[in-house]
């Protein structure tokens, strides 16, 4: 008689392991989405057309804060390994290096971002914008541009705001206080959703500032969330304490693993932010069907990035501590949780599509002829298909890039978002006529292809010789 046995990497005590770790991050992460969903349902209750400038805006600022966080993540990587080996005191250098690049990345960017604005959307929405019958219906692109423009300086002010915070997430979180983040990321959400209804709302007697009482809400919100952060930081963790020196070539490798993972941040996000722009060439109405849908995306990713940043931290701190196999296991019980965490939100929102879509819009919200709760409801499972695979490849790149393989990863975003969405978004959207569907259906092909190729790259990696993926880290003191 044989006795059932579960695989290695599904031992309970690692499954709690990965649970206790990527839940606190998970709801840590989700705050900072639950931020822009605030943003998105203020709007949607009393400016909704207004949503299109919103999210046009994130296009510099996403790809800004893309490569900001994606240096940033070395923190975490390199406090991981530490922590493996017992020697959380030194980790206070690699802290204080990312605070530094946090800095001159978010200072520089914005010193870029304010003064090329206006023309870079005048560009986008005036210059290259392909006709459209539907087009300039509810806004000229002059307007549209002009707004947008200005709703991207706001948030520009707050962009070293959100890498200096970043940078003490990654920090803590590799510590292994994810819950202190995450309750200062929620005092975050509270402060930003009063805020809103203050700027966008007007209450309180404020005035109604639409898209851009949104970007001064967030920008406020997010420099007032370092201050904190910073404090935690300096009575809590060795980050502002003195380190021995750095060994050789600790800084060029904190930046490399950071690299590869902006490169692929700025294809993720700058991506996902053109298909906002496409949608606007289609229509305003378009841009709010599909921009609301992937809200909703953006809320389920945040779920499955807890589970990345756990699988991340997990594999880091066995390669710490020479344990080759825990490698392997951490990374495949990443994915599956990623699995089980895609399906049960499928059935959420597949269930409940109608009541998330009133939540997001006025139930009589209409924009150029167009009803936008059913037709956000009508989208939603089909985005939740889509959010599995986005999973996927966040929680399968973050395991490949925690044991130093940067570059296949970040190819595989390059092509999956720069050769397959957007064209594909484009030619079903504008090109098919399939409207915000279409350019949804484009985002689908997109994250198929990276979540397939990044599990596929991973599950080779798990494959080779225990001996020859020991020798990769073998840089790595123990």
């Amino acid at each position: 008689m044989t006795t059932s046995r579960l695989p290695a990497w599904a031992r309970p005590s690692d499954v709690a392991d990965l649970m206790r770790l990527s839940v606190p991050i998970a709801i840590s992460r989700m705050a900072v989405m639950l931020m822009g969903v605030t943003d998105a349902i203020v709007l949607g209750q009393f400016a909704p057309a207004e949503l299109a400038y919103v999210l046009n805006a994130w296009l510099p600022m996403g790809i800004s804060l893309g490569l900001g966080l994606g240096i940033l993540l070395g923190v975490q990587v390199l406090t991981s390994e530490l922590l493996g080996t017992g020697r959380e005191a030194d980790s206070g250098r690699i802290f204080r290096r990312g605070l530094l690049w946090g800095a001159l990345l978010g200072g520089g960017l914005t010193l870029l971002l304010v003064p090329t604005a206006s023309s870079f959307f005048h560009w986008v929405f005036v210059t290259i914008a392909p006709p459209s019958e539907a087009a300039g219906i509810d806004a000229p692109p002059e307007v549209v541009a002009a707004e947008t423009a200005s709703v991207t300086r706001i948030l520009a002010f707050g962009l070293m705001g959100h890498m200096l915070s970043q940078a003490c997430s990654y920090y803590l979180e590799a510590l292994r206080r994810p819950l202190l983040v995450t309750i200062v990321m929620y005092g975050g959400v509270v402060l930003n959703l009063f805020l809103n209804l203050a700027f966008v709302g007007g209450w309180w007697g404020m005035p109604q500032m639409g898209a851009e009482g949104v970007a001064w809400a967030t920008s406020i919100t997010r420099w007032l969330i370092v201050i904190v952060m910073l404090i935690l930081v300096a009575r809590l963790t060795p980050g502002f304490r003195r380190s021995p020196a750095a060994p050789a070539g600790e800084a060029r490798r904190q930046l490399e693993v950071g690299t590869g993972t902006a490169i692929s941040n700025v294809a993720e996000w700058g991506g996902f932010n053109i298909t906002y722009v496409i949608a606007t060439w289609i229509s305003i109405a378009a841009n709010s069907v599909y921009g609301y849908t992937v809200q909703v995306m953006g809320l389920c990713f945040m779920f499955y990035l807890g589970i990345a940043s756990a699988t991340s931290v997990r594999v880091a701190e066995a390669i710490g501590r020479g344990e080759m196999q825990e490698v392997k296991n951490a990374g495949r019980l990443g994915v599956v949780a990623t699995i089980a965490m895609g399906i049960l939100l499928g059935i959420i929102l597949t269930l409940f599509a109608g009541p998330i879509s009133t939540l997001l819009v006025r139930e009589d919200a209409v924009i150029g002829g167009v009803a936008l709760a059913p037709a956000i409801a009508a989208l939603l499972w089909l985005a939740a298909l889509a959010t599995i695979f986005d999973g996927l490849q966040a929680t399968a790149s973050f395991a490949l890039r925690a044991q130093g393989m940067v570059w296949l990863p970040t190819l595989i975003h390059v092509g999956s978002f720069f050769v397959v969405m957007i064209p594909v978004c484009y030619w079903l959207g504008i090109t098919q006529g399939g409207g915000a569907l279409g350019v949804l259906q484009g985002a689908m092909a997109g994250v198929f292809v990276a979540g397939t190729l990044q599990v596929a790259l991973l599950e080779w990696k798990a494959a080779r010789p225990i001996k020859e993926r020991a020798a990769e880290f073998a840089f790595i003191p123990h």
